[in-house]
């Protein structure tokens, strides 16, 4: 593997996050395309929530947590939430909690995710948190998408392969690979960072007590676009007029489908077409889609003149579950779509880029009214 080269900039803006090459190198020579280690990604790094914290959120309703385990060679898995008690019972080793979503629940987990805004966010998913005591992991594995691997605190052996076997053990409750091949490892310690493109085997062990970051992205498959894209298009079309043929003629085979009827049929289908600016539509609602478990809180009503006047002194940022994107003058928020008009467009940007506007005074009524009603829907909260 290739260590990060810090003398290879041309005039472009070096990141620490990424060990000093800049993030058009990052994208040019490893985006899906080679790992890379990174040591010292983020200096003193002590991890956003403890261990005890890591067990309370696996506790939580709304939290996505799974405990991985492997007992006599088996591996298990269970999925949470997850009673107090069950972590008291407990081995001393050889297990791993995993928790999705942290970022939907720490301010400070949304922020480290902003770090990583030089990938664009509609293809982010979030931040899992992991927690193992000695010898826990997943076991041997690969991932349909990109990855960083940021390490918390006490240390994790990360080995990973070249290898273009990727058969997995049959009935296993976890996608293990049933041979791995070493080709090189690290052990990470605090704030050191490994990035792995889709599709590479890797192996992760926790070496004593220790907690690992993952920010992963989206990667979903063809079918499920194609799905999801039918979808859309069904509940947005609606064709007009019915199946008729005044010119039927006699046919020899009863049973048989007609030319005739095909051309028919065809004509009415014909309005089933779309252009790119429906996909980017479509890919802009679903994208920022909540997912099923996720439920916002809705703040105490506040009258619509309440709002402008502290909107003046207090920054309104998005929703830690909130996802904002747009294409052009469309806007898309949690799933749903809005036509930015002018002068709106340069702020409503802002808020989708940054996640936060600074307090001011708006006297435009249309994004006020705009503004407030996510507010009361719990997409938006004042900070």
């Amino acid at each position: 593997m290739k260590k990060t080269d810090k003398t290879s900039q041309t005039g472009k803006q070096p990141l620490a996050l990424l060990g000093g090459i800049s993030a058009e190198t990052f994208l040019a020579e490893y985006w899906q395309k080679k790992p890379l280690l990174i040591r010292g990604a983020i200096p003193d790094f002590a991890g956003l929530l403890s261990p005890d914290e890591l067990a309370g959120l696996a506790c939580e309703e709304d939290a996505q947590a799974r405990l991985v385990s492997q007992v006599k060679g088996q591996w298990r898995l269970r999925q949470g939430p997850f009673a107090e008690e069950v972590f008291a019972k407990l081995p001393q080793k050889n297990w791993t909690l995993l928790v999705q979503g942290v970022n939907h629940h720490l301010p400070s987990a949304m922020a480290l995710l902003q770090q990583f805004s030089f990938i664009p966010h509609a293809r982010l998913d979030d931040l899992m948190v992991s927690y193992a005591p000695s010898g826990g992991g997943v076991g041997p594995h690969f991932d349909s998408y990109d990855v960083f691997l940021l390490q918390g605190q006490g240390s994790r052996l990360w080995r990973i392969s070249e290898q273009r076997d990727l058969a997995i053990v049959e009935d296993a409750p976890l996608r293990i690979l049933q041979r791995f091949d070493t080709a090189q490892e690290w052990v990470l310690e605090a704030g050191d960072m490994l990035y792995l493109p889709p599709h590479l085997a890797h192996w992760g062990i926790a070496v004593g007590d220790c907690m690992t970051y993952s920010i992963g992205f989206r990667a979903p498959s063809a079918q499920e676009l194609g799905s999801e894209f039918l979808a859309y298009l069904q509940e947005r079309c609606a064709l007009e007029g019915m199946y008729a043929d005044p010119d039927l003629s006699l046919q020899a085979h009863p049973a048989e489908i007609s030319v005739g009827m095909l051309n028919r049929v065809a004509n009415m289908l014909e309005p089933l077409r779309w252009q790119p600016e429906d996909i980017a539509h479509f890919l802009g609602c679903y994208l920022s889609e909540p997912k099923p478990h996720v439920v916002f809180d809705v703040p105490p009503t506040m009258r619509p003149a309440t709002f402008a006047k502290k909107l003046q002194t207090h920054a309104l940022a998005l929703d830690l579950k909130t996802q904002m994107l747009f294409f052009r003058d469309a806007l898309f928020i949690n799933g749903e779509k809005v036509d930015m008009h002018e002068p709106a467009r340069p702020l409503l940007i802002s808020l989708a880029d940054r996640r936060q506007i600074e307090p001011q005074e708006i006297k435009d009524t249309e994004l006020l009214s705009l503004l407030h009603d996510w507010y009361q829907a719990g997409y938006v909260e004042f900070v």
